[in-house]
C-alpha cells in the first residue's frame, strides 16, 4: 500500500493566532514535498482551496515546481475542482509538471468541490454545480484519452473544440485520472461506470462506513465492462503522527480547533467540541491522529473493509507548526509504511 500525505496549504499563525503570509504557507507546503520525497514518501496530494488559511489554490502551479525539485515521490491533486475550472488548462498544467517530472510521477484527481467558494470567485452559478462537472469530466477525459495531440468535444458549458491540438502530452500518453468523492453513492458508480480510480475523502464518521461504497464502486465498473489495475480505491483522511498518542492528540487539536472555527462561520457549522474530537482520533473515528503503531494498525483495519491501494493524510491545518508537519511525514515514512506493509503481509 502506498502511504502519503496531502495539503491544501496551511497559513502560518503569530504567537497570538494572528495569520502571517500566505506566501509563506505556499513556501511552506513546498518545502513538505521535498522533504517528503527525501525521507521516502510514496505520495503528496495538493488540493484547491482558495481561503486566507488554506492558500494552495493552484496545485497545477505547485506541482509544476515540486516535480522539478523531487525525483521518485508521486504528485497529484487532492483535489482539482474541474467545476470551476477550464480542463483544458488543468490537462495542460498538469503535463507540463509531467515533463518536468521525467513522466510518471503526475496525477490529476478531479473533484466537484466542497469548497463552493470558487463559484462565485470565477463567476459560475452553484445551481449549475452537476452540470459543470459531468460536462468539464467528460472534456478532460477526452482530452486525457486523445491517441494525439489533437481533441475534438462539445458540450454547452465551455465553447466546443474541433480538432485543435492540447499540448504538451504526457511523457507517457495519459496522465493517471481519479475521481474524488465525499461518499456519493453517485459518485462512487459513476467513477465505476467510467472505468476510473476513486478517491473518497473521509473527514468525519466510522471509515468502515465506506465500505458500502467501495463495493458498489467495484460493482459499477464490473458491469461496465471494467477491470484491471484502474479499479482501485485511495483513502484521504485527517491525521498526524507524533512518537506518541499524547503527543499527536495536543499537536493536531489547535489546528483543528481554529480550522473548525473558520469553517463554522463560512459554513454554519457548530462551535468545535473538544470531545467529539477526542472520539474521531480514537478507533473507529477518521482522524489518524497517533503513534506510528496505531496509525499503522487503523490503516490495515480500514484496508480489511475497503481493499484501497493508497492512505494519504492532511495535517497542516489551523496554522500547524511546520516541524510538526514535518517529523509526521518522516513518521510516515519510515515508521507507518514499513509496519503497514509487515501487518498486511501477516494478513
Amino acid at each position: 500500500m502506498e502511504i502519503g500525505a496531502y495539503s491544501f496549504g496551511d497559513t502560518p499563525l503569530n504567537p497570538g493566532g494572528t495569520p502571517r503570509s500566505t506566501a509563506e504557507g505556499i513556501r511552506n507546503l513546498f518545502d513538505a514535498i521535498v522533504h517528503a520525497d527525501a525521507v521516502g514518501l510514496d505520495y503528496f496530494g495538493v488540493g484547491e482551496h482558495h481561503t486566507v488559511s488554506m492558500p494552495a489554490s493552484s496545485p497545477g502551479a505547485m506541482l509544476a515546481a515540486a516535480a522539478a525539485a523531487t525525483k521518485t515521490i508521486k504528485l497529484g491533486s487532492a483535489a482539482s475542482i474541474i467545476s470551476t475550472d477550464d480542463p483544458v488548462r488543468v490537462f495542460q498544467q498538469f503535463a507540463t509538471a509531467d515533463a518536468v517530472s521525467g513522466g510518471g510521477r503526475i496525477e490529476i484527481t478531479a473533484g466537484r468541490g466542497s469548497s463552493v467558494e470558487t463559484f462565485p470567485l470565477f463567476g459560475y452559478d452553484l445551481r449549475d454545480y452537476d452540470q459543470l462537472y459531468s460536462e468539464k469530466l467528460d472534456l478532460l477525459m477526452a482530452i486525457n484519452d486523445a491517441a494525439g495531440e489533437n481533441v475534438s468535444w462539445s458540450g454547452s458549458v465551455r465553447p466546443d473544440i474541433d480538432n485543435l491540438a492540447v499540448v504538451p502530452r504526457p511523457v507517457n500518453g495519459k496522465l493517471p485520472l481519479w475521481i474524488a468523492t465525499g461518499g456519493s453513492p453517485a459518485s462512487s458508480a459513476r467513477a465505476g461506470r467510467l472505468g476510473l480510480p476513486v478517491s473518497y475523502g473521509i473527514i468525519g464518521g466510522a471509515p468502515h462506513r465506506f465500505a458500502p461504497l467501495a463495493e458498489l464502486y467495484r460493482q459499477s465498473a464490473a458491469q461496465a465492462g471494467h477491470s484491471g489495475e484502474d479499479i482501485k480505491v485511495s483513502v484521504a483522511a485527517l491525521g498526524l503522527v507524533a512518537p506518541t498518542k499524547k503527543e499527536a492528540l495536543e499537536r493536531f487539536h489547535p489546528g483543528w480547533y481554529n480550522l473548525n472555527v473558520e469553517m463554522g462561520r463560512l459554513r454554519g457549522w457548530p462551535a468545535p467540541d473538544k470531545g467529539a474530537y477526542l472520539a474521531q482520533a480514537d478507533a473507529p473515528g477518521a482522524y489518524y491522529v497517533g503513534s506510528p503503531d496505531e496509525v499503522a494498525e487503523r490503516i490495515v483495519h480500514l484496508h480489511g473493509y475497503l481493499g484501497h491501494v493508497r492512505h494519504f493524510l492532511q495535517t497542516d491545518i489551523g496554522g500547524l507548526p511546520h516541524d510538526h508537519l514535518k517529523e509526521s511525514i518522516t513518521l510516515l515514512a519510515t515508521e507507518v509504511k514499513p509496519r503497514v506493509e509487515r501487518l498486511l503481509a501477516a494478513k
